[in-house]
């Protein structure tokens, strides 16, 4: 694994990775053997300091601080919302308006632990969307988050009825499988098993956009897509009829 990470940008203050789907992005609570980010760039550093998180399945940019200084700065300059965090991700149907705003509070549930919801007692938290290309009922969005809440992406696509195409808590599946598109010209060998075309949700943190912390260079930080997403664009682009395309991502 250590050997895949993927740096984008390196200087004496900051480190951004491009983090690769099922890895933690800080040690485990309980369990200090499951393999994270964290432990794996700090190996050959003197210091690290964590800015902000990913979920385990989601992929893309990661930004560590190297020293108490800039982990300071960055620390303000996410609480004030300052760095521009755009996201990619295939979801469920197609959108009435091709690009727009989610404004909806989140709470954490009182009876599902680790699960959010939208409620009117929750904390203030916006998306905004613009679609990139559609694919029959299936589309593939931008997203803007001008917060950062627990599962802010997963549960405003969810409310709005376009949840991931794979989301074992807000969505339906927890697998995709390329015969769901092809239907009747998907064939498989007498014995052989279907095996998924994603099986974790189709979520990658894309650009990261700030003023460096120490110089106040403007940084544009993009974070290549992984195989897995770029395998369902192709298959949605190869059996799908792309009805509609809005934006080029």
């Amino acid at each position: 694994m250590k050997k895949k990470l993927e740096i984008i940008y390196e200087d004496e203050y900051l480190l951004a990775v491009n983090k690769p789907a099922d890895l933690l992005t800080i040690p485990d609570r309980f369990r200090k053997d499951i393999p994270n980010l964290f432990d794996m760039l700090i190996q050959d550093r003197e210091s690290l300091y964590t800015v902000h998180r990913l979920d385990k399945n989601t992929s893309g940019g990661i930004l560590f601080a190297k020293d108490k200084e800039t982990h300071a700065l960055l620390n303000k300059m996410f609480m004030d919302r300052i760095p521009e965090k755009y996201y990619i991700a295939v979801v469920d149907g197609v959108f009435r308006e091709k690009e727009g705003e989610i404004n909806q509070p989140l709470s954490e549930s009182t009876t599902t632990r680790g699960k959010m919801l939208v409620h009117p007692r929750g904390k203030e938290s916006r998306t905004a969307y613009q679609v990139i290309e559609e694919f029959g009922s299936f589309s593939y969005v931008q997203l803007r988050i001008f917060s950062g809440r627990l599962h802010q992406i997963r549960v405003h696509l969810s409310h709005t009825g376009h949840p991931l195409i794979v989301d074992h808590l807000y969505g339906r599946r927890e697998a995709f499988f390329l015969s769901e598109i092809k239907r009747k010209k998907f064939n498989l060998k007498k014995g052989e098993d279907e095996r998924p075309l994603i099986a974790r949700q189709p979520l990658h943190s894309r650009r990261l956009i700030l003023p460096h912390p120490q110089t106040n260079e403007s940084l544009e930080l993009v974070f290549p897509i992984p195989k897995d997403i770029n395998a369902v664009l192709k298959q949605f682009r190869k059996v799908l009829k792309k009805s509609h395309v809005t934006l080029q991502e």
